[in-house]
């Protein structure tokens, strides 16, 4: 009965160590890299953000082209040349008159840099969530791997269970080994392969949740 207790917790541990000691090697930076370029070009809000930037560039070329609208230019035919009310008077009954609105002048400079200030924040906002998205991919990538290393761990174990099982089925089914001892590895067994399917969920969870940031899926990436 020890020898059964003992030697299945002595296999999760000698498989556990394998696992902690090859999940980096299960690791591609060049793949991540690759992760975070895809989810840069497709994620939606990034694109939300790139937008941003654009339209306040757009404001401070407006702003600067607004410039214009301080000057104003009008002209009044008169037929008879007697009804003058711009000067000077150019050609005979025409009337031409150049305005500028000073008010105007003295705020284009404010609106100009109140525009290059807002695009500096829509720049600001896109860095930072630009660095928070690439951080969130990492996360996603490091447990889809850390997933599926657990599976495979447990995949392993089922194996190492099965066996046993047999060969105490068998010894049972020679007179050497009780019914009690049979009926703990039975129930071991079973415990163990659901907790397979927990894993396997685990790793399609963590797949699905990657692949909502890369807007397709891991098998198209490669």
């Amino acid at each position: 009965m020890r020898y059964a207790v003992f030697l299945v917790p002595l296999f999760f541990i000698i498989h556990t160590a394998k696992a902690q000691e090859s999940l980096s090697k299960d690791i591609s930076y060049e793949y991540l890299d690759k992760l975070i370029a895809v989810c840069k070009t497709n994620y939606p809000k990034i694109k939300m953000y790139e937008a941003r930037v654009a339209v306040t560039e757009y404001g401070i070329k407006k702003a600067k082209l607004s410039y214009f609208d301080i000057f104003n230019f009008s002209y009044l035919y008169s037929p008879n040349n007697n009804t003058a009310t711009i000067s000077p008077t150019v050609l005979s009954g025409y009337q031409l008159g150049f305005f500028v609105n000073i008010g105007a002048i003295l705020q284009k400079p404010t609106m100009i840099r109140q525009a290059k200030g807002e695009l500096a924040i829509a720049q600001y906002d896109k860095e930072s969530f630009d660095l928070n998205m690439e951080a969130e991919v990492k996360k996603r990538y490091f447990t889809y791997i850390q997933k599926r290393a657990v599976f495979r761990v447990r995949s392993t174990a089922v194996l190492d269970i099965e066996s046993m099982v047999s060969n105490i089925k068998h010894r049972f089914e020679m007179g050497q080994e009780s019914i009690e001892k049979y009926s703990q590895m039975l129930v071991m067994q079973t415990d163990h392969s659901q907790n397979l399917l927990n894993a396997e969920s685990d790793v399609l969870i963590a797949k699905s949740s990657l692949e909502e940031l890369l807007g397709q899926k891991l098998e198209d990436i490669k």
